[in-house]
């Protein structure tokens, strides 16, 4: 029998983009089939899915979700089984999914992604009409409040995944908004939802979630750290047990240059010939010059993120080599008037057009010789991986999904014929205008440029591959739910592999408990609620039954049997001073 799991999400391709996230939620529905894992995704019913829907049927009904009367419809569209919640006093409005059309943040975002997470909540404890989750698994802030409403709530013992898409983006709000969110006084501590006085979406997500991904192993490692943990490393480290970084990958049959019927002319790694079409196309829709110049594309967000204030810096420098830039994004006010500024400035050799143009963006990885990808923190990146299959050759800073994802184009690599493209550090103007430098150098030496072009459009970029090791992940935490509930005092049996670690050993107190849930009672050995269940705590004092209040969060989430050593050897998280509050993708 299919393994039925729940996805929740803000975004979801082809209905509604603003960037990976959308394209992330679209593509691993199908990838997940293949692994007998049948995905039913939850989007809010922004004006856009509404009108995509066509026949719908109304699987739930709310007369005051939030104060506001909802539903939940239930469709399929484009080969996606879409639950969509129908809440027009939150979603049906002019402007993007998180903010108004001139960019500036709904006031009452706390309120429209709690809705969705509620009712996901609700999903997974209830089901729909004969469907009922085995998993749940949400994306970033703007669900993440899915496994607390979980945690707290009766679908405590349905496991829950939470992916980290971008940790910059946490959705932070003041703690006024504790009373309205429907949590009980429990879920208010540092082992719940408050996060430096305030309350924190993602942070909430991340410490009730039974397993947490990131998007690629790289970036999995660097939020361990000061620099890319912003503020949340001392959760994440105090949970890395828990931790898996797995990268995206992208939907082969929509990035394919053989048969996409976005660009001027297909073409294949055999027959690189049929991109000259492709890039005369691009010369023509940018206003480029047409010549035998190097065409460097940019299609991203145009922020200090991406290092987008890099490119502004070095455009003077791409144009002194000969080179041409064609862009495409939005962003940042200044950098897009820096960008624009800059095409005239140059004209005929630099070309910008400010937006997303899905279409275009197809031309542009068919028709450009390189990308140019300088962020100073990239989860994942997607961009790079859609070059690769079209025979662009990225161009990309050291960090993230960048370096897990495109192999550099050093003696070695060159010689032996693996190099994908070009890869820099540190994310600076003089490493950014040396990589530039290098991508002219090797552009013109075609046997070697075209061999970097073949070696990218044959890497593996597909989800096959990831979506194997979401099943995985999966099935592991459905073994860790059956293991659970076993009597394991009373059993022979050994444990399933997931538990087959030095970390299920008895501690020094003589305790080895199965996986404790918030909410689900007595921990099984230790029959105590949510604590150790050792008289005298050594570490707090508290009598039996209590939790040792520096190490609530371990005790809850794990049970002591999980601990190596003792319940109350565990440090308490590293607490940091937290970052500027960011709530939009």
């Amino acid at each position: 029998m299919a393994m039925k799991l729940l996805s929740v999400a803000s975004e979801i391709y082809p209905l509604v983009k603003t960037g990976g996230l959308a394209d992330v939620a679209g593509a691993l529905p199908g990838a997940l089939a293949a692994q007998d894992v049948q995905v039913r995704t939850l989007v809010p019913g922004y004006p856009g899915v509404i009108a995509r829907l066509g026949k719908a049927k109304v699987v739930r009904r709310y007369e005051a979700l939030f104060g506001v009367p909802a539903t939940v419809l239930a469709a399929s569209v484009e080969g996606l089984d879409l639950l969509v919640l129908d809440a027009p006093d939150f979603y049906a409005r002019e402007g993007g999914p998180y903010g108004d059309p001139a960019g500036n943040e709904w006031p009452d975002n706390w309120r429209r992604f709690a809705a969705l997470s509620r009712v996901g909540a609700d999903i997974a404890a209830e089901g729909l009409k004969g469907w009922r989750p085995d998993v749940v698994h949400v994306h970033d802030w703007q669900a993440a409040m899915t496994a607390a409403y979980m945690r707290f709530g009766p679908a405590h013992g349905v496991p829950k995944v939470v992916t980290i898409h971008n940790l910059a983006f946490q959705g932070r709000f003041g703690a006024d908004i504790f009373a309205a969110l429907g949590l009980p006084q429990e879920a208010w501590g540092v082992d719940g939802v408050e996060y430096y006085g305030g309350i924190g979406y993602l942070k909430a997500g991340l410490v009730s979630a039974d397993a947490i991904t990131t998007v690629s192993p790289t970036y999995a490692e660097e939020i361990r750290s000061p620099v890319h943990g912003m503020g949340l490393d001392g959760l994440i480290n105090g949970r890395v047990d828990r931790l898996h970084g797995i990268l995206n990958g992208v939907d082969t049959h929509i990035w394919n240059p053989a048969n996409d019927d976005l660009i001027s002319k297909a073409y294949s790694a055999r027959s690189l010939g049929g991109r000259m079409a492709n890039r005369r196309a691009l010369e023509s829709r940018f206003g480029l010059d047409h010549d035998g110049a190097p065409i460097f594309i940019i299609v991203s967000r145009l922020t200090w993120q991406k290092g987008m204030d890099l490119l502004v810096d070095a455009i003077d420098h791409l144009v002194g080599l000969g080179a041409k830039l064609a862009v495409l994004g939005s962003g940042d006010h200044p950098l897009e008037g820096a960008f624009l500024g800059a095409a005239d400035r140059h004209r005929g050799r630099i070309g910008v057009q400010i937006g997303y143009d899905e279409p275009l963006s197809h031309l542009m990885q068919a028709g450009g010789d390189a990308i140019l990808i300088p962020s100073r923190f990239e989860p994942c990146g997607l961009t790079q991986l859609y070059a690769l299959r079209y025979g662009c050759v990225p161009v990309v800073a050291r960090v993230g999904g960048l370096a897990d994802t495109v192999i550099d184009a050093n003696e070695a690599a060159l010689a032996a014929g693996a190099a994908t493209g070009i890869v820099f550090a540190p994310s600076d103007p003089l490493a950014l205008h040396g990589a530039i430098g290098r991508a002219v150098r090797l552009h013109g030496q075609r046997p070697v440029w075209q061999a970097m072009q073949r070696a990218g459009m044959r890497s593996e970029v597909s989800w096959d591959y990831s979506a194997a090791r979401y099943a995985a992940l999966y099935r592991a935490l459905l073994a860790e739910v059956a293991w659970a509930g076993a009597d394991v005092r009373r059993s022979s049996a050994p444990p399933p592999p997931a538990f087959r670690s030095g970390r299920r050993r008895p501690n020094s107190y003589g305790c080895a408990c199965s996986m404790t849930r918030i909410g689900s009672g007595a921990c099984r050995c230790c029959a105590t609620s949510m604590a150790c269940g050792m008289s005298n705590c050594p570490a707090s004092g508290q009598a039996r039954g209590m939790a040792c209040a520096p190490m609530a969060l371990m005790i809850r989430r794990r049970g002591c049997g999980s601990i190596p050593t003792s319940c109350c050897s565990i440090p308490m998280l590293r607490q940091s001073t937290g970052p500027s509050s960011m709530t939009r993708r």
